[in-house]
């Protein structure tokens, strides 16, 4: 009886929510045609916004081109990206008007252009115009302490659309990586867009991560030990990785930096007729006059580090590495050596990790021999490689690798990671001749150190001069090139 009174139940709630299947459908409908609606009178709307602001003096319609990057006062190698960037358009269309969208509200216009001056030692031809974003704090990772990715890619969503409603391009291009702008600018903007991508959000080698239950600066050793949230974990990133490969789907043009971020964007992406490897620009030219000769214009060897202060540079590697080859004596007179690690610092997070990399050269008794020179100008990065021995890098999977190749041109022997850019596009032989070494752990570090350190003088003059020939294919020139022959889709 009352497994009868059960069953009646159960049908009478099926047919219920049978019932409410076509009245909901309708709703739902209705709900999407109206959002359809309403986006594309948006869309009119700023279509002829764009008309009256594209309009010059003369009446002639001028073409605006658009760069998204949010932190373009910073001073790592994407920034140098925008720069060159800004360059060869103005080159090759003068009579464009140029929008740069940043949130660095700190400071003006003018002082963005001339800290580009001063650490790239890039000047612009033409005028450019910033858009001032209030909502860059919706980018932050320390805002989404948990679902960061999720929580930054949906903020880049809202800074993007206080973007498009100041200033509505012609051609859109991001820059720096929030690829979830390109569908709003693409079909709500109504622009041409395209995209350069350092680093790809998500990638196959971040799902191995997981999959594997392997610990890393985005994998935290509680999941990890946990195989519950692993697979959690797991299923988030493989739905996020859906998305994104959906938006960036969108871009028109995509650009990439090296053959590792190629490898994942296709993977990704699926865009293989519109995508191209774009190498940063990397100012060679400028450490070509470095002389090539032993250092001795201080005594001892220099060990030099290039890159923002940002976790996955992982700076600890250094100064723990630079430890083990210190209290093991691996190399004679190791008072004699000493380790600085160069880099910009983004905001206060940077900062804080600056101070932290301090404390750890505390806590191993290195500290006096470990200096950091923070957001220092481009002649002073200049002089400290060309007194260096050796220039370090130890990012895993680094998209490219800017102060990689500078290290190179500078004539320092560099000791790069051994996975990503590093070892794929630039530590590679040339002319069957070594140009640099690949590390991956503490030891590998310290043992390769010693190992240079104790080369003679003209072993290491022959990998130095090896290196500097190889790295003319990174030059501003031929970034140029390439850079104006694969946007060229976006401006016919």
């Amino acid at each position: 009886m009352a497994a009868g009174e059960r069953s009646w139940c159960l049908c009478k709630l099926l047919r219920f929510f049978y019932s409410l299947f076509l009245p909901g459908l309708i709703v739902c409908g209705t709900l999407c045609v109206c959002l359809v609606i309403v986006l594309w009178g948006i869309r009119l709307l700023l279509q002829r916004k764009k008309k009256l602001v594209s309009t010059s003096k003369n009446g002639k319609n001028q073409m605006v081109i658009a760069f998204f990057h949010p932190y373009c006062n910073a001073g790592g190698g994407g920034e140098r990206v925008l720069w060159c960037a800004l360059r060869a358009l103005q080159k090759k269309y003068p009579e464009a008007v140029y929008v740069v969208y940043t949130g660095d509200v700190n400071v003006n216009g003018q002082q963005i252009l001339e800290g580009a001056f001063r650490r790239f030692n890039i000047r612009l031809i033409h005028p450019v115009q910033f858009v001032f974003l209030r909502k860059r704090y919706l980018v932050e990772d320390s805002l989404y302490p948990h679902f960061t990715l999720l929580g930054q890619s949906l903020g880049s969503i809202f800074l993007g659309w206080e973007a498009l409603m100041q200033c509505v391009p012609d051609v859109y291009i991001d820059s720096m990586g929030y690829t979830f702008t390109l569908p709003l600018f693409k079909y709500i903007g109504g622009c041409q867009v395209g995209s350069y991508v350092h680093y790809p959000t998500i990638s196959t080698d971040m799902l191995s991560v997981v999959k594997n239950q392997n610990i890393g600066f985005n994998n935290a050793a509680i999941i990890t030990r946990n195989p519950f949230l692993s697979k959690v974990k797991l299923i988030y990133y493989y739905l996020f990785a859906f998305i994104y490969g959906l938006v960036g789907s969108c871009s028109d043009v995509v650009m990439v930096n090296s053959s590792w971020t190629l490898n994942h964007i296709l993977s990704l992406w699926k865009v293989g007729n519109c995508t191209n490897i774009v190498y940063p620009p990397c100012d060679v030219q400028t450490f070509l006059d470095i002389p090539l000769h032993e250092k001795k214009m201080t005594p001892g060897h220099l060990l030099v580090s290039v890159g923002q202060f940002r976790p996955e540079k992982n700076h600890p590697l250094q100064i723990r590495a630079f430890a083990k080859l210190l209290n093991k004596k691996m190399v004679e007179s190791p008072s004699s050596l000493k380790l600085v690690l160069i880099g910009g610092c983004r905001n206060k997070d940077d900062e804080l990790r600056v101070n932290q990399l301090r404390r750890l050269s505390e806590d191993l008794g290195v500290q006096e021999y470990v200096e950091f020179k923070i957001n220092i100008p481009f002649d002073e990065l200049k002089n400290y490689l060309s007194e260096a021995t050796i220039g370090l890098h130890t990012m895993w999977n680094e998209h490219f690798g800017i102060g990689v190749v500078e290290c190179m041109a500078a004539g320092t022997i560099i000791l790069a990671h051994n996975s990503g850019g590093p070892k794929l596009d630039i530590v590679v032989p040339h002319e069957g001749d070594i140009t640099g070494f690949l590390a991956e752990s503490e030891e590998d570090y310290a043992e390769t150190i010693a190992h240079i350190l104790s080369m003679s003088a003209e072993k290491r003059l022959q990998i130095r001069k090896s290196a500097r020939a190889s790295v003319s294919r990174f030059s501003d020139q031929e970034f140029e090139v390439t850079f104006l022959s694969s946007v060229e889709k976006l401006f016919k």
